[in-house]
């Protein structure tokens, strides 16, 4: 599949089809819409990517949560080039209600976290509608696991509200033709063993079972040797990481200390010696935005693919 710079795809608006009302799946919510947003914000890099991708830019009044922890880089710099940072890390309710939103598209722990002053029914008197990542429900309900088509549910999702639904199709079926591509060069055999590492020295902070970067490594040809961790993000023990020797280790790259220092803390600490991914050199960075959901999912997982079995 031929991939478009963000900067091409968001020049070219699509055109909102009018079939609102629509009603839609957030988490445990139904949402309806009477008509598309029109001061809509996103918050962190990757959920505002999925905004940039499907053309919704011009209906954006600003984004939040980026500036804080990480750098945009020059696709998402250009595609949000004329909006402004509401604020560096996680908004206030009176930030988002001050903007005069009337859409926010956030998540738990992505701009939102249980119990927080900033919520869905926190927002909703200001007639603020909260549209959540799908990958971020777990931690307000049961879910059965994460997969690659969470990414293209927000994708479909987004496309009903903001009355684009041809676009978020188009971009789906892409997507599901590269991974095909993908999975068909994916040899037979037991999937390598995988850790993702994010940050922290002392306790290593990880994707478990339900999130994104455990579906990533699946469609890759390996396994998350975490995927049993009944979690999102979390922490855990550096003894069970070198009990379940992992063949790769995946470096989320984003925040104060680099990719380079990580792989130089797992390198040249005596406890991680004899780890096969240290003994063989297999490290593989995935920038933040391509290990989070978002449309650089697929693509990454080609970058896995091809550093788990290529020569």
């Amino acid at each position: 599949m031929k991939v478009l710079p963000l900067a091409i795809l968001t020049t070219t608006l699509a055109v909102p089809a009018f079939a609102h009302p629509v009603t839609v799946q957030s988490c445990d919510r139904e949402l309806t819409f009477d008509a598309p947003p029109s001061r809509a914000a996103s918050n962190d890099v990757n959920l505002t990517e999925m905004m940039l991708v499907l053309g919704v830019t011009d209906r954006m009044v600003g984004y939040s949560g980026i500036s804080g922890w990480k750098t945009l880089d020059p696709e998402i710099s250009a595609g949000v080039a004329e909006l402004p940072e509401l604020s560096e890390r996680y908004p206030s309710r009176e930030v988002l209600i001050g903007a005069d939103l009337d859409f926010w598209f956030a998540g738990w722990n992505y701009g939102m976290r249980v119990g927080g002053e900033v919520t869905p029914d926190t927002l909703a008197p200001f007639g603020i509608a909260v549209y959540e990542l799908t990958e971020s429900c777990i931690h307000i309900m049961a879910r059965d696991g994460v997969a690659i088509d969470d990414m293209y549910n927000d994708i479909r999702n987004l496309g009903t509200i903001f009355g684009v639904d041809d676009r978020a199709e188009e971009l789906i079926t892409g997507w599901q033709a590269e991974l095909a591509e993908i999975a068909a060069t994916i040899p037979k055999g037991d999937p390598l063993r995988v850790f993702v590492y994010d940050s922290g020295e002392d306790t290593p902070f990880t994707a478990g079972r339900y999130a994104m970067p455990t579906a990533m490594i699946k469609a890759a040809g390996g396994r998350n040797i975490m995927d049993d961790v009944e979690s999102s993000w979390t922490r855990v023990a550096w003894e069970p990481v070198v009990e379940r020797n992992p063949e790769v280790v995946v470096i989320v790259n984003y925040g104060e200390v680099t990719a380079e220092q990580k792989i130089d803390f797992m390198k040249s600490n005596p406890a991680f010696a004899g780890m096969d991914a240290v003994v063989n050199d297999r490290f593989v960075v995935l920038e933040y935005v391509e290990a989070t959901p978002g449309p650089r999912n697929i693509r990454a997982i080609r970058a896995l693919a091809d550093a788990f079995h290529g020569e």
